[in-house]
């Protein structure tokens, strides 16, 4: 396991597609932002769900995708659904 486990919601399954894509550290993964990450791996793993997206912005921000505030996930949701 690497760098990127170490941040919330993030297991070895998405560490390794992240890896795949490109991103390799935690600076990468927050600059490239939630929703490009997520494109990125969506372009590898067809099944990559709003959970995965969630997962990411949270370990953008330091936090357990739970945390993140209603809005955040309201925004984010309606990013998925546009780009399913």
């Amino acid at each position: 396991m690497g760098e990127l486990s170490s941040l919330p919601n993030i297991g070895p399954v998405v560490e390794q597609q992240l890896n795949e894509v490109g991103i390799t550290t935690a600076s990468q993964l927050r600059e490239t932002g939630s929703k490009q990450a997520w494109l990125k791996i969506k372009a590898i793993d067809d099944t990559a769900c709003i959970h995965r997206l969630l997962g990411l912005e949270g370990a953008v921000r330091g936090m357990k995708k739970r945390d993140l505030p209603p809005e955040v996930k309201a925004e984010l949701k309606e990013f998925y659904n546009a780009a399913k």
